[in-house]
């Protein structure tokens, strides 16, 4: 079994996390709405390759790799390292997120020409908080044909291992980097149902878990995924606070790429509970009108029992 050591950039924080807020709403259009198919034209295929373990390329991707004119790569240098391994001698070209956007007519030019180019990311999905994005609008806009060649992604195998709902699930990709901008973002979404995966940089992925801990609760079941298929794989399930502790009492858990994947909320037992967001509207309702006329509406728009939302209101204000 081969092993490759380098780190991961599918879950690696340098990418990127501009590379899908970037793109304008006429290009979203674009991307929707492609040109029509040209049959002389090459094909783009998205190529995944291994996110550790070498063993995990697929035979397809090899073979793609080999054939196609041209291989669009996030690091030339590093993905060398690769093509050298499996005796690939195909040319590489520079597709990354500083020059996507702008170098990519170059590779829409060869593939208009006949061409057939493959777009590969230093490790794992292309897309998936890596580059390509733009690329593949491009493609998709000039009626080039678009083809996936499926392989190795962090976040499907953190969550294929994980013991947690995957019937349904969100990916939120890397959070942003300063704590406030982060604790508001797991604040947006701490009463998701739905299973929540992250990616998150070994440096800070102590803080990660303080603030899902402060904003998720204390016994919400949580993985931390690290180093996925590489020699010092970790997949530690646990609930937040018990992870927490983990990775803080042992350096070695703050190393290497990681993924999370948090429980989604559930819904308190209590059949009394209002959830925060309706706490929220039903508050914002009390600036403008009289108790019973804001329990009354509040219930309209959020589902909430009526009676309940009054009792809240008004026990709220006993209080106060």
């Amino acid at each position: 079994m081969v092993r490759q050591t380098v780190s991961d950039p599918d879950t690696s924080s340098g990418v990127r996390r501009a590379t899908m807020a970037a793109f304008t709403d006429h290009e979203v259009c674009a991307l929707t709405a492609p040109g029509p198919l040209n049959s002389a034209a090459g094909s783009l295929y998205v190529v995944a390759t291994p996110i550790g373990n070498l063993d995990d390329i697929s035979a397809r991707a090899l073979k793609i790799l080999r054939e196609v004119a041209l291989i669009a790569a996030e690091d030339t240098r590093h993905s060398q390292r690769l093509m050298q391994h499996f005796g690939i001698s195909t040319p590489l070209a520079a597709c990354h997120e500083h020059n996507e956007r702008d170098e990519g007519s170059r590779f829409i030019t060869r593939l208009l020409a006949g061409d057939n180019v493959a777009l590969i990311s230093d490790a794992g999905t292309p897309l998936i908080s890596d580059p390509g994005y733009h690329l593949v609008r491009q493609a998709r806009a000039a009626g080039i044909n678009v083809v996936p060649v499926p392989g190795a992604c962090a976040l499907i195998a953190a969550l294929s291992a994980a013991g947690l709902p995957s019937d349904r699930f969100i990916f939120e990709g890397f959070l942003p980097a300063k704590a406030v901008g982060r604790k508001a973002r797991l604040e947006a979404i701490k009463e998701e149902p739905r299973t929540l995966i992250f990616y998150e940089a070994p440096h800070r992925i102590l803080e990660c878990l303080q603030d899902m801990e402060a904003v998720f609760g204390a016994d919400r079941p949580a993985l931390l995924a690290r180093e996925i298929t590489k020699t010092f794989e970790t997949l530690k399930g646990l609930p937040l606070s018990e992870l927490r502790a983990f990775v803080e009492a042992d350096s070695n858990q703050q190393r290497g790429e990681c993924v999370v994947v948090v429980a989604g909320w559930t819904a308190p037992e209590s059949e009394d509970a209002v959830s925060s967001e309706a706490m929220r509207i039903l508050n914002l309702l009390l600036e403008e009108m009289p108790l019973k006329r804001a329990a009354a509406l509040a219930a309209q728009i959020t589902g909430e029992r009526k009676n309940v939302l009054y009792q809240v209101a008004l026990d709220q204000q006993k209080g106060a």
